[in-house]
């Protein structure tokens, strides 16, 4: 899908210009390199955004959409802004494409080196009533688009129409991104699969001396065989280290008795996956951890239920978060009605997030929950995580000492279609007895 000169990104253009219209003008930056220490930087992701709409992979980049544009008779409503080849650079960074690559390889009707942006930026700004660039997102670019634009009024006396405002591109690009298409459904549920092969490994793996680091190792290895890397910092937590949303320190050995909690989720071709299992590192459950968890897994099932198009965004966490208060009195966790706890808040206290996020090119995707303060509907092609937890952090008052340290949380990715939620990780068991016997296995 992501080759260049592909068609999803041709498409995806398209659509974007047809949205904004003639009178607007969109600006999109790469992202930046970013230094981890001294001279060396962190492996460099593309910004979402720019990828989405061109597939170029280099920093120091920026794409112009210019709708119904022509220069000389031509088609020149795509140019591209990117770093001149340079030979010496490259035998030190790696190839360049250069304005000729951006032109052959990923189909730019012009392109020019992007220390040409400023010179040639009036020229694409005059006419336009609108530019559409999200102020605050792009660190020195802002002062770069500004300032032409204030040139362009100051001269307009003079007859060059001058943009009139600015509009956040995500009003508009971020809600097609929210839309996935088959090619990106297909991308992302194979980035799914790998890393739901990935958990399993992990599962077959844990074992009571293991360390978290070693765990986290075998997943991450696991990406890279299939050419991906992580998309979000691998969370491998055993024992109260589970009761910590996003601990990242995985630095502990489990110990026999100990779940572990995993969230880890690998990236392919822009596109992450996003799994969260709970397991024994024995293998094995005892009463009171299986007891916690089929609570959550029922709330997981049942909020995954709801994801049918035209139902409430806010129904899955609704109807999750009532699962999980009424299992909560269950347990002798709280006390009470569970409708009056969950109006009082106070499942909070073992339940204190969202049970899910849109899932696409961003862990955490782009795309409004709401529109004019109420819940919008969801609609085929949109992708949700669904991510019940409880976490029992020891010493929790009032709660059975047989709940401490108890950190629970399944997460599973899924598609909005017509025919109902489709999950796309179903790969890696989530049923108590699946688990054990998966983990049993691995032990002969």
């Amino acid at each position: 899908m992501n080759a260049p000169l592909s068609k999803e990104h041709a498409r995806r253009r398209a659509e974007l210009m047809r949205r904004i219209g003639r009178s607007g003008v969109a600006i999109i930056p790469a992202a930046r390199e970013v230094i981890r220490a001294r001279d060396t930087h962190y492996r460099f992701r593309q910004d979402a955004d720019f990828f989405y709409l061109t597939g170029f992979t280099e920093p120091e980049a920026v794409a112009v959409l210019a709708p119904g544009r022509r220069v000389d008779g031509r088609k020149a409503e795509f140019v591209m802004f990117v770093r001149p080849r340079n030979a010496e650079r490259e035998i030190w960074d790696g190839r360049r494409a250069g304005p000729q690559g951006a032109r052959k390889r990923y189909g730019a009707d012009e392109a020019y080196d992007i220390d040409e942006f400023e010179t040639r930026l009036g020229a694409l700004l005059a006419g336009r009533e609108r530019v559409h660039y999200t102020l605050g997102e792009h660190g020195g670019w802002d002062a770069k688009i500004t300032a032409c634009v204030r040139h362009i009024r100051e001269i307009s006396r003079r007859g060059a129409a001058a943009p009139e405002e600015f509009v956040a591109l995500e009003s508009s690009l971020h809600e097609m991104r929210l839309h996935k298409s088959a090619a990106e459904l297909k991308t992302l549920a194979r980035a799914c699969e790998i890393s739901a092969e990935a958990h399993c490994i992990a599962m077959r793996k844990s074992a009571p001396g293991v360390y978290e680091w070693q765990l986290a190792a075998e997943i991450e290895y696991h990406f890279a065989r299939h050419d991906m890397q992580p998309g979000y910092g691998s969370i491998v937590g055993t024992g109260e280290n589970a009761c910590i949303l996003h601990y990242v320190e995985n630095r502990s050995a489990l110990k026999a008795g100990d779940l572990v909690l995993i969230d880890a989720g690998g990236e392919l071709e822009g596109y992450t996956a996003d799994i969260t299992r709970s397991y024994p590192a024995s293998g094995r459950f005892s009463a009171a951890q299986q007891a916690v968890y089929e609570v959550v897994l029922a709330a997981n099932k049942a909020a995954i239920k709801t994801l049918k198009i035209g139902e409430s965004v806010g129904k899955p966490h609704e109807v999750a978060t009532r699962v999980l208060t009424e299992g909560m009195v269950e347990l002798g966790l709280l006390k009470g009605k569970p409708a009056d706890l969950v109006k009082a808040g106070m499942h909070r206290q073992f339940f204190m997030h969202g049970t899910g996020h849109w899932l696409g090119m961003d862990v955490h995707d782009v795309g409004r929950y709401k529109l004019e303060d109420q819940y919008r509907r969801f609609e085929d092609g949109m992708v949700m995580t669904v991510e019940p937890g409880l976490y029992i952090a020891p010493g929790s008052k009032n709660v059975p000492e047989k709940y401490w340290g108890i950190g629970i949380r399944i997460e599973d990715d899924v598609v909005v279609t017509p025919q109902g939620p489709r999950v796309l990780t179903g790969g890696v068991p989530k049923d108590v007895r699946e688990i054990e016997k998966l983990m049993a296995a691995s032990r002969q």
